[in-house]
């Protein structure tokens, strides 16, 4: 492409809004015009993106400019809904909410402007013809890539589900359980059964399987590390493993950013990166899977890359080939 996408940030102080900093700075076709923070208004970025000392000279801006091409919402769930209500903005701009205010289709359309789910593993085409794309939660993400291939084919019974998560899964103000002295060598389930996520889980698996989903049943845990997300799901099937793997693989194919290992995986494989990585196991007729991605990347900000990508016809990996923290 000619011209680069010129991108507004709204919220860019947090923690899914330096990691889109972060990934827009080094991205090939695009161009960061504003970064717009209430709180941090006419501070330098690196003063709070401190790793960004020398990448960029900007200053968070206290104003919402109009000359761009899409706006990234980055702000806490309920704030994109203020922020469309308290502000008109010109229908030539795209917008990517990555809030969880626009995800269900009840609350998808305000002032005329309806949000597509941005899962582009189901929802490719429509996130390429889209003008307004509501990017899912991190949990939701890591759930759903699990159980997406068997939902496609109906073979879903009542899910168990536990999945564990970093720190900044609680996002950037302080809290009791953010703290360092509270989170250390330590871990904790929370929200059991009633996690904000579940009823955006079932919305999705519906549509791609075309009728109800038997229960999801979901305990999250908070985890003694920083980023990332590994979820366990289980549930009675009767297919073989080898052909759950073939559902899996076929479900996948060219969708890059999903990688299907037959070995064990492990949270530092995806750290740093937009890939969720699964594995399945079987005993008798019970069928478990593991998924795992980094919540702030294919979890938040890197997955709103991506749709940002298929929005301006760039190639979908563009900006997003990152390497794991591994080591």
């Amino acid at each position: 492409m000619k011209n680069k996408i010129r991108v507004g940030i709204i919220g860019g102080a947090g923690y899914t809004g330096g990691e889109l900093i972060r990934l827009l700075l080094n991205h090939p076709s695009s161009e960061i015009i504003y970064m717009h923070s209430k709180s941090n208004a006419g501070k330098d970025i690196h003063t709070v993106h401190q790793d960004l000392l020398g990448q960029t000279q900007m200053k968070f801006s206290h104003e919402i400019g109009h000359n761009i091409d899409v706006l990234f919402l980055c702000v806490g769930h309920g704030d994109s809904l203020k922020f469309m209500e308290e502000n008109d903005i010109p229908q030539h701009i795209k917008i990517i909410s990555l809030s969880q205010d626009f995800r269900l289709k009840e609350n998808s359309v305000i002032k005329g402007r309806e949000f597509i789910y941005g899962l582009p593993e189901i929802n490719r085409e429509a996130i390429k013809s889209s003008d307004n794309i509501s990017n899912p939660g991190c949990f939701a993400s890591s759930i759903e890539f699990g159980l997406l291939p068997l939902a496609k084919k109906n073979l879903l019974t009542d899910v168990y589900s536990t999945g564990i998560t970093g720190s900044t899964g609680a996002g950037q103000s302080k809290s009791e359980t953010s703290h360092f002295s509270w989170r250390e060598n330590n871990v904790q389930a929370y929200k059991s059964l009633k996690h904000q996520h579940i009823n955006e889980i079932n919305e999705t698996l519906i549509s791609v399987s075309g009728k109800g989903v038997p229960s999801i049943h979901f305990v999250p845990w908070r985890g003694d590390f920083t980023r990332g997300i590994f979820i366990t799901s289980q549930l009675k099937c009767s297919e073989t493993l080898p052909e759950i793997y073939h559902l899996y693989e076929d479900f996948y194919a060219g969708h890059p950013f999903i990688k299907i290992s037959h070995e064990p995986i492990f949270l530092k494989q995806v750290v740093n990166t937009n890939n969720c990585f699964i594995n399945l196991e079987q005993v008798g007729d019970i069928v478990v899977i593991h998924s795992a991605i980094d919540n702030l990347l294919k979890g938040a900000s890197g997955q709103a890359v991506q749709n940002m990508n298929l929005m301006f016809g760039v190639e979908e990996t563009e900006g997003l080939k990152l390497k794991a923290n591994y080591f």
